[in-house]
């Protein structure tokens, strides 16, 4: 007798309670940081496109920090290499999240979100490169167009309204984990300079030193923020980019809970950090790198620039195509099937909306091209201008589905028994009927008193005088 063929796993199908409580949480704070962060870009391209522009340029250019220490940095390099580095910090801390409890845990779940990511993340590099062998072009920002900003697709979502249900969100921060992840091997690996190995070798005593204080269960910021300082300086210091330093922090956090716990260490800091990020350290980076000089001239020659074109059609063409393409053929040759209440076309608008690249495609424009300022410019012009097609195109799409989407909230958020747990995690639970049946019986008890009542007051007004 041959054993039963497992049931097909549902691709975007219901997430577990926890991890939809904690998906709202994140969510929810990455959200208002999306919109911080979109001020921050608005308000920087206004200051370096008005008469004060001489000032924006002064400002991020004005240099502190100790000499000695090789830290006399702008404030624009305060902004990329040190507040970036909180960032990625919190960046760190979602990935072993992910590995330990969240989507990734599970290798035959996580192959279809990592095979979209990593998809979302070569067709773009492709077509950039394409583009610059045809137009004959810098091939150096070949990297600029892979990432996704999680925080900047939120906040158009909160923005235009668009109530996705969970797995659809759930689906795209597994692509950002993803994508921050392997962005993160492409700043470290592509993007450092000839290394100082007495500072390398310090920062790496000095994350051994962390690791080792996390499980003597060593507890207090004024030990781990002190020694995060001076690792992340020597880091700088080592020609490898220091944002590096805040993710290998993140990593050594423990993020799986014991019974004793209500949270994880991981889990605890980055409810303390994320505001840290999400409210400070990504605006201020982004208010020193999105102003760059706009007008009729510079928008024509990013369509018009190899280089430039390249990073647009990679962020419009290559990550929709590049997520699609890989979400559909992972699951062509899967057992994964797709959620009966969802259709290709979500997946397509989805894979649209993670063309939006900010962050990391503005700290990687300014890498690639950090010996040409004035090519360094118009990179993070069509940055901007690519994911602004891209948040215009996925919002429609969204749109059109909106309904739908509606619906589905509202049946995961749906509580007739008032008890906290929405009923659609409760329905294979007996407890669960019982409760409900009592709650239809009182209903319609109500409803029988309310009949009578009203019965009666027609009799009476109908009696005679």
């Amino acid at each position: 007798m041959s054993a039963p063929t497992p049931p097909a796993r549902k691709f975007l199908g219901r997430l577990s309670l926890p991890e939809r409580n904690y998906l709202a949480d994140a969510l929810r704070a990455e959200t208002v940081g999306g919109v911080i962060l979109l001020v921050a870009a608005i308000v920087a391209l206004i200051w370096a496109n008005t008469p004060l522009s001489d000032s924006y340029v002064s400002v991020s250019e004005f240099h502190f920090g100790p000499s000695a220490l090789g830290l006399d940095l702008s404030v624009q390099h305060w902004a990329a290499d040190g507040l970036l580095a909180v960032f990625f910090f919190v960046a760190g801390i979602e990935l072993k999240r992910e590995l330990v409890a969240g989507e990734l845990r599970d290798p035959k779940a996580a192959v279809l979100p990592v095979i979209a990511a990593l998809s979302g993340m070569a067709v773009p590099a492709l077509v950039y490169v394409l583009v610059n062998v045809v137009g004959g072009g810098n091939l150096d920002g070949w990297a600029v167009p892979v990432a996704t900003d999680i925080a900047f697709a939120l906040a158009v979502l909160a923005v235009i309204g668009t109530s996705l249900p969970s797995a659809l969100r759930a689906f795209l921060l597994t692509l950002a984990v993803v994508d921050d992840l392997f962005a993160i091997l492409i700043i470290a690996v592509f993007f450092t300079s000839d290394l100082n190995f007495a500072a390398l070798g310090g920062a790496v005593a000095g994350l051994a030193v962390f690791w080792l204080l996390l499980r003597k269960g060593v507890r207090g910021w004024y030990v781990y923020v002190p020694l995060a300082l001076v690792i992340w300086g020597l880091m700088y210091n080592s020609g490898v980019h220091a944002t590096i330093a805040g993710v290998a922090m993140g990593l050594m956090l423990r993020c799986h809970r014991r019974e004793d716990e209500e949270q994880s260490p991981g889990e605890r800091i980055e409810h303390l950090v994320r505001p840290v990020s999400a409210g400070l350290a990504v605006p201020l980076f982004a208010l020193f790198s999105a102003g760059v000089p706009l007008s009729g001239g510079a928008f024509g020659r990013v369509f018009t620039q190899p280089e430039t074109l390249g990073v647009v059609l990679g962020l419009v063409v290559g990550k929709a195509v590049g997520i699609f393409g890989g979400t559909w053929l992972a699951a062509r040759f899967t057992r994964a099937e797709l959620n009966d209440d969802l259709a290709w076309p979500d997946v397509f608008a989805l894979a649209s909306l993670a063309g939006i690249g900010f962050t990391v495609s503005l700290l990687i424009g300014e890498l690639a091209f950090a010996t040409d300022p004035v090519l360094t410019s118009e990179v993070k012009t069509a940055v901007l201008t690519g994911s602004l097609i891209a948040a215009v195109i996925s919002g429609a799409l969204l749109k059109m589905r909106v309904r739908t989407y509606r619906v589905l909230c509202e049946e995961e958020e749906r509580d007739e028994d008032l008890d906290g747990i929405p009923d659609v995690y409760e329905q294979d639970d007996p407890a669960y009927h019982l409760r409900m049946a009592a709650l239809y019986e009182a209903k319609a008890a109500e409803h029988r008193r309310l009949a009578e009542h009203a019965g009666a007051a027609r009799g009476k007004g109908n009696s005679p005088a």
